[in-house]
């Protein structure tokens, strides 16, 4: 009797245990069915939850056959319940599309992002990134659309240091360390490294662009070298199954003209886009001293890429020309001609960009990419001309997979750099030739639900200086579905260059090539500690983000003078450090958004057991913007920024600051007019005093820290066929 009993119990388990089942979801966004990764799936019935993985999949196992309501969330987006039957035909996956749940909501926790290398959403994803993108990109190019230095400046924590009071040169600082220490990526390939950086913010227009990817912090470990501060991706638009077709033209009231188009469209197997612009500018001087706030230039840009799909490999090759010339200085001399203090910059910038992907399997593939850049560029002031040609290349070979759980990241890359320089000099020719030779790895493992950590090694052989081995970690905890904390630190270094801000406003005049022998990397370690909350009260939407940082920076180059008055890159025996914190709160209610930003830096050199004041950095920083919005119809943006003293670089104090502005556009379904009064408090530094000293014709120049083109107007037409 016992084992007829014994038998029955046996028969009964196999039949209840093949009776089990499993439920697969497929949680995606239903505007453009991107997925959801971290969207949470509840089965009420059985009071279980799980998290959607980050290919928006979420799995539940051991489900018994019946009928089931099941709800799906996701923060910005309605929850919604369906009403599942189990079995499903072969465990069938179950699409649902969650719909946005205020189209005016933030978008940034389903953008996926891909300067990390693992392309992951925004909330699922350790490592601290800023996308700019959607209406803010749009917003941000209408006040600027010639180049992308508003864009940038106008985020927390960032600063563009203009490096020429006359050509408007500029670079970028991060938190407060030099523009060298940034470096400035274009769909993952670094292309404005070295003699090429000068100009590059100034050279890069906003149309063709989808997001813009900042990473704040020790970032070389993903792409070597000179992420020190950080790394900015600028990814620019692909084909979509709908074509695209823009123009915008814009004036301004200092004389500038910009007429860009973009065309993007898929044909099958293959894909187009191109990107034209032509940007001008006449002289403006509207202090009336002599000199150009704003330099006379003409630049023309052509972008043609060519896409092509296949069932398993994908390519994409693209081309790129820039050419500009741009004269800075007398108006006199610009106007007429004869004596007088000018500075010309003539560049020619052609690029190259090949990218092949082949997939394995379901869960990883290969990809290969290539660029390749010939970068043109005279600079002429009076008795003096420095000439050359930049040539490099960036090859990268990559392994990628992604599993439920973890995703890795496995390749090599080369990067070439050779300088010539031209012409006859009075010192030694500043040419070289650097070869750096990276191998990395890095992984982001997903151990719970509410803890994702990722982890990387890179090692990196620069030729003349050796090896640098580079270590990350970076790890995000989910308190809740709106509080998110992220915590990461890694190591940085930067290879010796005669090419940053402090050489840039000599024209590099007098300045010596790097000494191999006796100059060595500069090396940095740095932390970030960031908490983010999401919530809503009412109708009042709140988003809160708080970052701490730290970077020191061990031996820096400084520029050191000589009685012979050449100058020298060298080792400091010392360090710099900056520290500091930002704060963004976002608030939204009805058609109004509110943008608060708030950045403390304390940034300081420690050199001969001295600490002073790192020159050009502003203490403390207010951001305010204030918008109202009616969808597709009406924008009009407010803005208010608050720029603290700063330590000139001749031990002198700059005057601390507000720059106002407002914007506006009236939107149809084909096309829109916008207009921006770009600091209409008409704030310009040549009002605090006098921004050079010795005679005009020889001009000794002093830092530049605040505008000096004053209030511009600016409007225009964009179009969309």
């Amino acid at each position: 009797m016992k084992k007829l009993i014994f038998v029955y119990l046996l028969v009964l388990l196999a039949v209840k245990s093949s009776a089990q089942h499993t439920i697969q979801l497929s949680i995606k966004n239903n505007s453009d069915k991107t997925t959801l990764a971290g969207a949470t799936v509840s089965i009420k019935q059985l009071n279980k939850t799980v998290i959607a993985d980050s290919a928006g999949i979420a799995i539940f196992k051991n489900i018994l056959p019946g009928s089931y309501n099941i709800s799906v969330s996701f923060i910005g987006f309605e929850e919604k319940e369906i009403t599942l039957q189990v079995p499903q035909p072969n465990d069938t996956i179950i699409e649902v599309l969650l719909m946005e749940e205020d189209e005016h909501e933030e978008e940034a926790e389903e953008v996926v992002v891909r300067a990390t290398r693992i392309s992951r959403t925004i909330a699922n994803i350790p490592t601290r990134v800023e996308v700019i993108s959607g209406e803010e990109l749009v917003e941000k190019g209408n006040m600027k659309p010639g180049d992308i230095r508003m864009l940038l400046n106008e985020s927390t924590g960032i600063q563009t240091q203009q490096t020429s009071a006359t050509s408007y040169n500029a670079g970028i600082r991060i938190q407060g360390l030099d523009g060298r220490y940034t470096q400035i990526l274009r769909d993952g390939y670094p292309l404005y490294a070295g003699f090429s950086g000068g100009l590059s913010i100034l050279q890069i227009a906003p149309l063709d662009l989808k997001q813009v990817e900042v990473i704040k912090g020790a970032a070389s470990t993903l792409y070597g070298g000179g992420a020190i501060a950080g790394l900015v991706n600028l990814v620019s638009k692909t084909p979509q199954e709908e074509r695209e077709l823009n123009f915008l033209a814009n004036a301004t009231s200092a004389g500038g003209l910009d007429l860009s188009g973009f065309y993007s469209e898929r044909y099958g197997k293959t894909g187009l886009t191109v990107f034209a612009s032509r940007n001008s500018n006449r002289p403006f001087d509207p202090a009336n001293i002599g000199l150009t706030a704003i330099p006379k230039f003409e630049r023309y840009t052509i972008n043609p890429r060519l896409f092509l799909y296949g069932k398993k490999t994908n390519a994409d090759i693209g081309i790129s020309f820039v050419t500009e010339d741009r004269t800075g200085g007398s108006i006199n001399y610009i106007n007429n001609g004869g004596t007088g203090f000018f500075e010309k910059n003539k560049t020619e910038r052609i690029t190259t960009q090949l990218g092949i992907t082949h997939q394995l399997n379901e869960n990883s593939h290969l990809q290969f990419k290539n660029s390749f850049s010939n970068f043109n560029r005279s600079i002429s002031v009076p008795n003096y001309q420095f000439d050359a040609l930049q040539q490099s290349s960036f090859s990268e070979f990559t392994w990628n997979q992604k599993k439920e759980s973890s995703d890795w990241v496995i390749g090599a890359n080369l990067l070439t750099d050779q300088l010539v320089e031209r012409g006859q000099t009075s010192i030694a020719k500043r040419d070289y030739q650097l070869n750096t030779l990276g191998i990395f790895i890095q992984n982001a493992w997903t151990i719970s639900d509410g803890i994702v950590i990722e982890t990387g090694l890179r090692g990196d052989h620069v030729s003349n200086y050796g090896w640098e081995l580079l270590p990350r970690l970076s790890a995000m905890f989910k308190i809740s579905p709106q509080f998110t904390t992220r915590i990461g630190g890694g190591y940085g270094y930067k290879a010796p260059s005669i090419f940053t801000e402090d050489a840039e406003r000599f024209q590099f005049q007098n300045i010596a090539p790097i000494d191999n022998i006796n100059t060595r990397n500069e090396r940095s370690v740095g932390f970030n500690w960031d908490v983010n909350y999401r919530t809503k009260i009412g109708e009042l939407g709140i988003s809160m983000n708080h970052l701490f940082f730290y970077t020191r920076l061990n031996n820096p180059l400084v520029l050191v003078g000589s009685f012979s008055g050449i100058y020298s890159f060298q080792n400091s025996t010392g360090y710099l450090d900056t520290k500091g914190m930002e704060t963004n709160l976002r608030l939204t209610y009805g058609d109004f958004k509110l943008f608060l930003g708030y950045t403390y830096t304390d940034a300081n050199t420690h050199f001969n057991n001295t600490k002073a004041w790192l020159p050009l950095t502003a203490k403390h920083r207010l951001n305010n913007v204030l918008m109202y919005e009616i969808e597709d119809k009406l924008k009009i943006g407010l803005e208010a920024y608050y720029f603290s003293q700063q330590q000139l670089s001749d031990g002198t104090m700059g005057r601390s600051y507000w720059i106002m502005g407002l914007m506006a556009e009236k939107l149809w379904k084909k096309f829109s007019l916008f207009i921006n009064f770009e600091n209409f408090s008409n704030t310009r530094q040549t009002k605090f005093g006098p921004i050079y000293s010795g005679n005009i014709n020889y001009p000794n120049f002093k830092d530049i820290y605040a505008p000096v083109d004053g209030f511009v107007v600016n409007g225009g037409i964009k179009i969309k066929l």
